[in-house]
């Protein structure tokens, strides 16, 4: 069963840097890739960024936005992702939720992550303002 629990929110100063945290169960990481998303206030849910499945090469992307700015990682366990915000701005803020892209182990088009997620988590409210 799928399930996520998603940490590391709160409020930053333009500029700074945050560490979100994905927990994973399932065996998520094993069979799909996973999804970093953001929902601003008055906007619809968007993905931000993307990492393949442990068994794939693992490979990452980014939403232009974010890219150059964000790191997503996973650990060798199988049971974490993070998400690694550097240089954040005030549009960086919103609720931040991690989903895995079923049936897809290698990631699609930033712009089309939106169709795979079945399962949310609570989500984590990141903040930035000085």
């Amino acid at each position: 069963q799928l399930q996520f629990v998603e940490s590391g929110g709160g409020l930053v100063q333009p500029g700074g840097s945050l560490r979100l945290s994905c927990a994973v169960s399932g065996f998520a990481l094993d069979k799909y890739a996973i999804g970093w998303f953001r929902q601003a206030p008055g906007k619809e849910r968007e993905g931000v960024s993307c990492i393949s499945s442990r068994i794939t090469n693992g490979g990452t992307d980014y939403a232009g936005p974010v890219k150059g700015r964000f790191t997503i990682s996973r650990d060798t366990a199988g049971t974490t992702v993070w998400l690694q915000m550097n240089s954040v701005n005030p549009e960086d803020t919103g609720h931040y939720y991690c989903a895995a892209l079923v049936g897809l182990q290698i990631c699609p088009f930033i712009s089309q992550m939106w169709r795979y997620p079945e399962v949310w988590g609570q989500g984590t409210l990141v903040t930035v303002s000085s």
